[in-house]
């Protein structure tokens, strides 16, 4: 069947994307936005995809950014609670190194290009899926222990904390306050309710 949806190119967004070789960024753009659990704004998905356009242009003039400069730059040039004198330190670093300031700011989009470009040119929709509640629990569990061992491991490096290696596990338990039982998270799912609902 013949997509009929229009071209993305037509979008500024999708131009964009083709001009700054971001393949794969449009589609980043509409599952971050159209996650279950975890759904970003479409202001902060049009803050992250200029961040990508700032990024872009200076790699492409030669300059390194380290981690964290990307976003101060941003805020830089367009925070409209920065001074002058860091708007105009900004702009002269990018300026100095081959980048066209006044270009990119033009290519900085807002919220409304990216929902113009999410919903007519990819078709995307914010209707919520009812995704499995195991599921769903199993994906916490998951970030969770992730963090966790993150933060085990940098106090581990830092000093503050002396462990061999490390598993961490998370166990979800289920207090009944009706009747006082207790259950694992997938042991209730599996049993479709507590006890007492039966006993009455």
């Amino acid at each position: 069947m013949t997509d009929k949806r229009p071209d993305p190119t037509n979008s500024k967004v999708g131009r964009l994307i083709q001009s700054y070789d971001l393949d794969g960024l449009g589609a980043e753009l509409e599952q971050r936005w159209t996650d279950d659990e975890e759904a970003e704004s479409l202001r902060a998905l049009a803050e992250s995809f200029n961040h990508e356009l700032l990024q872009a242009a200076a790699m492409d003039a030669g300059l390194d950014l380290l981690s964290g400069e990307v976003e101060s730059l941003y805020d830089a040039l367009t925070d409209d609670d920065v001074t002058g004198g860091e708007r105009t330190r900004a702009r002269g670093r990018l300026e100095r190194a081959g980048v066209g300031v006044d270009q990119l700011l033009s290519d900085f989009v807002s919220h409304q290009a990216v929902h113009t470009y999410l919903t007519t040119f990819r078709g995307a929709s914010k209707e919520r899926r009812r995704s499995d509640p195991t599921e769903r629990v199993q994906r916490l569990r998951g970030r969770l222990a992730a963090v966790s061992e993150s933060a085990i491991e940098s106090a581990g490096n830092n000093g503050d904390l002396e462990v061999g290696s490390p598993d961490v596990l998370v166990d979800v338990q289920v207090l009944c306050t009706d009747c006082g039982r207790q259950y694992g998270f997938d042991d209730l799912v599996e049993r479709g309710g507590c006890d007492c609902s039966t006993d009455e």
